[in-house]
């Protein structure tokens, strides 16, 4: 690979990594129903606002799902491995193949989502358990519907909140699930965002 391919490569897979972990924190935001007026949110709203808007007028969002987040988080992913294809082999490669791959790496990136919540999560409790910063205001109104069914199950013993080990023990299943599944269709991780 020569310098200049190594640059454009960064440079498209930094951009576009970046932009696609807004849309996927768009689908969240959404999911969760967490507060738009949140600094963070409106961040991300703003950021993610000029492709997602004219995508809504073709893709409804149904029960509350944000379709049309989840189509522009294929095409970003798409239009990303497209672009590496160009700079690294000077072809076009399969849409369909990258559409399968691209999905593998939305997922992948769901579960380093969750992870770095987790984290911020569990951290945030022993050091500043009722913080009111709007960024771990925003992690737990992102991670409630995921959180909140497992506590049901699993409650607080002793005072220690166990559901977010298991959840952390879901992601690494699925991570495991998605890198098998990465395997066998010969995925090439330097075409993927998320690998």
């Amino acid at each position: 690979m020569s310098t200049t391919q190594d640059i454009l490569t960064f440079i498209v897979g930094s951009l576009g990594s970046l932009f696609l972990l807004f849309v996927i924190l768009r689908f969240f935001l959404q999911l969760a129903r967490a507060d738009f007026y949140n600094p963070f949110s409106q961040a991300i709203v703003k950021i993610t606002n000029p492709l997602l808007i004219p995508l809504r007028r073709i893709i409804p969002g149904i029960f509350g799902v944000d379709l049309a987040a989840v189509v522009l988080a294929l095409l970003v992913q798409l239009f990303i491995s497209e672009l590496l294809c160009l700079i690294l082999f000077q072809s076009w490669y399969s849409p369909l193949q990258l559409l399968l791959w691209g999905t593998l790496g939305i997922l992948n990136i769901v579960c380093y989502i969750v992870f770095a919540c987790i984290i911020v999560m569990v951290i945030s409790s022993f050091v500043a358990p009722h913080s009111r910063h709007p960024l771990l205001l925003l992690v737990h109104q992102l991670m409630a519907p995921i959180v909140d069914p497992v506590r049901k199950i699993i409650p607080a013993l002793g005072g220690l909140d166990f559901s977010v080990m298991f959840i952390g023990m879901g992601m690494v299943i699925l991570q495991k699930l998605v890198y098998a599944t990465a395997v066998s269709v010969r995925l090439i991780p330097n075409l993927v965002v998320g690998f």
